[in-house]
């Protein structure tokens, strides 16, 4: 992809129509954007995404302020990009929505947004869209870059070089997503998490499926009361396994089947299945034989009504023709009454127009009198031809209308021609309170630059203050540490005296309890003696006279003393140890306190705080105190150039007062002359309208009179013939027998119905008089209650059956559905085994220890090959001492894993995070892995080529050699006929780089654009 051509017009800072030319620095290479900060140097980038795509990256979630504010309500807001990719030459062309002057009834009004696409062809340019939604899909398919890759791979804005480096490995997964569009990896992920779920659920169902039809049919044979005196022994089986009774409760009814299996169940469940198909054969015989009765009583019923209904159709027919016989003679005279109705019809079109002839020849005349009355009073005398009398009138007064405008635009004008005064007046205030701004500005850029100096050299002792402040801590802290150790060694000297005294009390009770047991072993052994057994110690099996036991002491006493002796020994070493670790601490402690207490240290520290704050205060206003002094010199010259803007301000405003004020006296001259003897010059002219519409209009009336005259006579004519060709004698035989569309229609109808229900009840009595019916009412009674007991006896029969073959049905269906899902539950645990395997390994969960998903493993690849790219230039650019890697270290707290970079350093031969690296080392390690990013994504997207690259700022953190640097690898960037665009501020990039865009802000506050 190349740009060719911009033109921004009412578009941020640029008011007037603004010209790029991209294809002028083809031949360099590489062309600087340079300016004021605030002139509008990122705005010629904001452009470019805006007419590529609708939309500035940096107003995204705020105010979209597109449109110029130097911009005056009718001025436009548009933007064209022309260029050219693989599919050809493009030039698209976008406005903004802004509020613009309504064309009709004042106000603002939206104009919408707007966008068009052509296409460079061998007949010039041809319109591809004309729509915003169809530009866009136009140029999807024409750039195959979204907005954010565009942003990652042609127009690196500024701030976002470093955006992609420092990003957290959720952040970026978040930019690499977007660029690679990797979320279906996602979707891959929720689908298997579906099917997982989806498999579990089915899993528990099929079992809880089994569970249900088991319970369901045992319910359905207690219900049926299928149980019966054929149950079986074993057909109920104990949850222990033991043979059950015969299935009846103690009153012979049949109980639940509680089995230890699903198999046990189900073979039960079959016997009785087979119970349930004898009665549903049985139940089915009987209904077969009351179906048969039923319809015997339902035939002879069916019989006697059709009869009945004869019968009284006969009846109805008689009577019904005798109705229509007495009908006859009104029928005769309707007919009559309908023809001369029909003739008389043909002669109301020719009655109706001789009325509305003369109602109009009436209004016509009294219209033309009441406009005769009108021009009567006007007293203006005889006139021949009114038409010619106020052509003539009008051409009199074609010049008073612009005297008339004139008159109107008598306060515009004096309001002007104050405004004017005031422009003279307020331009020349201003030029002499800019000469006295001008003369105090000296003194505070004096000002200023003494305070800066005076900082600076406090700033510049930050370092050596830094190092105190850390000194006067470490003998704070080592006091502090000091006192307690000093405290704590009190406390461990006290221990240690406990302890040894415990260790010497539990030494001499110790030895007392072993003498004790020495004293009393005789009388321990006389107490296990017994008569018969041989003595333990002298062997005879007679003991006149034991020993007494008078004081026990038990091994399990000694060894309990032996116990606690042990206990208190270590205790007394342990409280040794710890006095001699305290010691040892203590002075070490007392070493790095350099002698100081806790109250002379903390002194010694605030000091040095004190001495840091004032060098850190000092840093901080540095900025502070450049961007004052850089402001002052702005000013200076701002009011420099103020000061020949109001001299040109006021003098155009004098030129303008004195062509004012020769308007108004050239104005009042006409609008006099043309007044007369009226108030104003609006007066004669609707005087002058009053008389001419007066004569018009009674003209027209005459002539209009004089047309509804001739009409009425040729109405009268047309009625005279008609009547004299027809059977009636005049008009008001006419009218009598006239009726109307509706009264016609119903004797028509009459006429008819007559007619046709006579043949239709004529044909009803001849066939049914052709039957044999008796003349007496035939009873119904009998018949009816014979098929109705039939029919109750058949319906109980059906409701039996279908019940019984129901239950048999149903049981059958429970039996079939709980062993099919049970056969099918193996292989779906199975099935839903591997789907849980699967969905935490791509998931990154379970055996997945890294807890990479599959979209970040993916990402990680990629990412991979995008630090491969930004290394061939990073190692150029550092001199070869750094390289970024890419890490899949797993991230603390159980994070995702897979999208670490960090940085190898060859100096130390170690690794450390992006972020520790200067600003300068940051900016070429950005530049780098935002080209490598460029090249993998391009890659990506189909292998585009890319003509055109930008780059935003950022060159300014490099010192001069790591610049020589930068600038060979942009040099490198425009080999094979790329463009490369760079904004900076940097003198040394304006002084190597001749090719320039200038962005300058005007004296009236728009900016334009120079190319040099």
């Amino acid at each position: 992809m190349r740009l060719h051509r911009l033109e921004v017009e009412g578009f941020g800072p640029f008011r007037s129509r603004q010209t790029v030319d991209f294809d002028a620095f083809v031949d360099d290479g590489i062309f600087l954007i340079a300016g004021r900060t605030g002139a509008g140097k990122s705005s010629i980038l904001d452009a470019v995404c805006f007419g590529l795509y609708g939309g500035v990256p940096r107003y995204d979630g705020g105010e979209k302020r597109l449109r110029s504010d130097h911009c005056e309500p009718d001025d436009i807001s548009e933007v064209m990009v022309e260029f050219s990719a693989s599919a050809g030459r493009f030039r698209v062309t976008r406005s903004p929505e802004y509020l613009r002057p309504a064309k009709r009834g004042g106000g603002m009004t939206k104009q919408a947004a707007a966008a068009s696409l052509h296409e460079w062809t061998d007949a010039g340019w041809v319109g591809r869209a004309a729509r915003a939604v169809d530009v866009a899909h136009e140029l999807e398919e024409i750039l195959q870059l979204s907005r954010e890759q565009f942003l990652q791979v042609i127009l690196l804005a500024q701030n976002r070089f470093s955006e992609f480096l420092l990003a957290g490995s959720r952040d970026r997964q978040a930019l690499l997503r977007r660029l690679f569009g990797t979320q279906r990896f996602e979707d891959v992920q929720s689908r298997f998490d579906e099917r997982r779920r989806a498999a579990e659920h089915a899993l528990g169902a099929r079992l809880a499926t089994v569970a249900a039809r088991l319970d369901e049919a045992e319910r359905l044979i207690v219900s049926a009361d299928l149980g019966g005196d054929s149950v079986e022994a074993g057909d109920s089986v104990a949850a222990d396994g033991a043979a059950a009774d015969d299935g009846l409760a103690d009153d012979g009814s049949a109980r639940p089947l509680v089995v230890a299996t699903t198999a046990d169940r189900l073979d039960a469940l079959r016997r009785a299945k087979a119970r349930a198909d004898y009665r549903a054969e049985r139940r089915a015989s009987e209904r077969l034989d009351a179906e048969k009765r039923s319809r015997d009583a339902d035939a002879v019923l069916t019989v006697s009504r059709e009869e009945q209904r004869a019968q009284v159709e006969r009846d109805r027919a008689r009577a019904a023709i005798a109705r229509l016989e007495a009908e006859e003679p009104s029928i005769g005279a309707a007919r009559v009454e309908l023809a001369e109705a029909r003739a008389a019809e043909r002669l109301r079109t020719v009655i109706a127009a001789r009325g509305a002839a003369q109602t109009e020849l009436a209004d016509a005349s009294a219209a033309e009198r009441s406009a005769q009355a009108d021009w009567l009073a006007l007293d203006i005398g005889d006139v021949a031809d009114l038409e010619a009398w106020a052509a003539e009138r009008l051409r009199e007064s074609g010049g008073w209308q612009r005297a008339r405008e004139l008159e109107e635009q008598e306060p515009t004008l004096a309001a002007e021609t104050a405004t004017a005064e005031l422009a003279v007046q307020s331009a020349a205030d201003r030029i002499a309170a800019g000469a006295a701004t001008r003369e105090a500005l000296p003194a505070q850029i004096t000002a200023v630059t003494a305070e800066r100096d005076e900082g600076r050299r406090a700033a510049d002792r930050l370092e050596d203050r830094e190092t105190a402040l850390a000194v006067a801590e470490s003998r704070v802290a080592a006091a502090q540490l000091a006192e307690r150790l000093r405290a704590q060694r009190t406390v461990a000297d006290q221990r240690l005296t406990v302890a040894t005294t415990e260790h010497a009390a539990a030494q001499t009770a110790l030895a007392r309890l072993r003498q004790r047991r020495f004293d009393g072993m005789a009388g321990e052994l006389a107490t296990g003696l017994r008569e018969g057994e041989p003595c333990p110690v002298c062997g005879a099996n007679e003991h006149p006279d034991p020993a007494s036991h008078s004081d026990p002491v038990s091994a399990d006493d000694i060894a309990e003393a032996e116990s606690a002796r042990d206990e208190a020994a270590a205790s007394e070493r342990e409280a040794v140890s710890s006095l001699a670790a305290l010691a040892a601490e203590l002075a070490v402690a007392e070493s790095r306190s350099e002698g100081l207490d806790v109250a002379e240290a903390t002194v010694a520290q605030a000091a040095a705080l004190d001495a840091h704050a004032q060098s850190v205060t000092a840093a901080a206003r540095q900025e502070e105190l450049e961007t004052r002094l850089q402001r002052l010199m702005e000013r200076a010259e701002e009011l420099e150039r103020d000061r020949d803007r109001d001299a040109a301000a006021l003098a155009s405003a004098r030129e303008r007062l004195a062509v004012l004020t020769d308007k108004a006296a050239e104005a009042q001259a006409l609008v006099a002359a043309a007044r007369g003897s009226f108030a104003t010059v609006a007066e004669r002219l609707a005087d002058l309208e009053t008389k001419v519409d007066t004569a018009r209009r009674f003209a027209d009336a005459r002539a209009e009179r004089v047309r509804r005259a001739a009409r009425a006579v040729e109405s009268e004519s047309a009625l005279a013939a008609a009547l004299s060709e027809s059977s009636f004698a005049d008009v008001d035989a006419v009218d009598r027998a006239l009726r109307s569309p509706a009264a016609q229609e119903a004797l028509d109808a009459r006429i008819v119905h007559h007619a046709v229900h006579w043949e239709k009840e004529r044909a009803i009595l001849f066939d049914l008089e052709l039957r044999t019916l008796p003349e007496e009412p035939i009873e119904l009674a009998p018949a009816e209650e014979a098929a109705e007991a039939a029919r109750a006896a058949w319906l109980q029969a059906v409701d039996d059956a279908g019940r019984a073959a129901g239950i048999a049905e149903r049981l059958e269906s429970l039996i079939d559905s709980a062993a099919s899902e049970h056969a099918k539950t193996a292989d779906a645990a199975e099935e839903f085994e591997v789907l849980q395997g699967l969905a935490d390994t791509i998931a990154g969960r379970g055996a997945n220890t890294r807890k990479m998903t599959l979209e970040t493993f993916v990402l990680a690849a990629e990412l991979e090959e995008i630090v491969g790219a930004a290394n061939r230039r990073l190692h150029d650019m550092s001199t070869g001492r750094y390289q970024l890697q890419h890490s899949d270290a797993l991230a603390a707290r159980g994070a995702a894993s897979g999208l670490g970079i960090v940085v190898s350093d060859a100096f130390t031969g170690q690794t450390r995070p992006p972020q520790s690296l200067s600003g300068g080392e940051t900016f070429l390690a950005s530049l780098a892995l935002a080209l490598g990013l460029a090249e993998v994504v391009t890659a990506r997207a189909g292998g585009i080529r890319l003509d055109t690259l930008f780059i935003d700022e950022g060159f300014g953190s490099l010192d001069g050699d790591t610049l020589d640097v930068a600038m060979r690898t942009l040099d490198e960037l425009r080999q094979g006929g790329r463009t490369v665009g760079v904004i900076s501020h940097v003198e040394a990039m304006q002084e190597q780089i001749p090719a320039q865009l200038t962005v300058r802000a005007t004296a009236e506050g728009p900016s334009i654009i120079e190319t040099r």
